[in-house]
């Protein structure tokens, strides 16, 4: 289950340099029902998401680097490539910031995801966060590959 919040970003708010940094590359498979494939860092994975907007069913499965790059012949839309810092909350919960790169560029996402949804509902996100975009499926990674 993934409970998550995501929230625009309007600048980059400070020097990310201290936070670790992944360097992702994901396509789609299918977007009804989400079918993904990912590579973070020298992670390859399929991923498969149920309906929903804040809360939805994750499965994750690993790949080989080879099946991996044979799948990303198959993505439909773009491949979205993006650098991802976590950067750690005071209450032991995680921002996750998307710089997206390439034509998706200058796009900036947090994502924060929650261990129940009453911790969801309840957060009060840092001052830096834009516009809370969790309930619109138009900031979807699997959206933004067909946009």
């Amino acid at each position: 289950m993934e409970i998550e919040r995501k929230y625009l970003v309007n600048e980059i708010p400070f020097d990310l340099t201290p936070y670790l940094c992944r360097h992702i590359e994901q396509g789609y498979l299918s977007t009804e029902p989400v079918v993904r494939i990912r590579q973070d860092n020298d992670n390859f994975e399929l991923t498969y998401k149920s309906r929903g907007l804040m809360v939805r069913e994750e499965y994750n499965l690993p790949l080989t680097k080879e099946s991996y790059l044979h799948l990303r012949t198959k993505i439909d839309g773009r491949l979205i490539t993006k650098d991802r810092y976590v950067i750690p909350m005071e209450n032991g919960l995680k921002i996750e910031f998307d710089v997206f790169l390439g034509d998706l560029a200058p796009l900036l996402l947090a994502e924060v995801e929650f261990p129940d949804e009453d911790t969801a509902n309840a957060f009060l996100p840092p001052a830096w966060f834009g516009e809370d975009v969790t309930f619109s499926s138009r900031y979807h990674n699997s959206t933004l590959s067909r946009a």
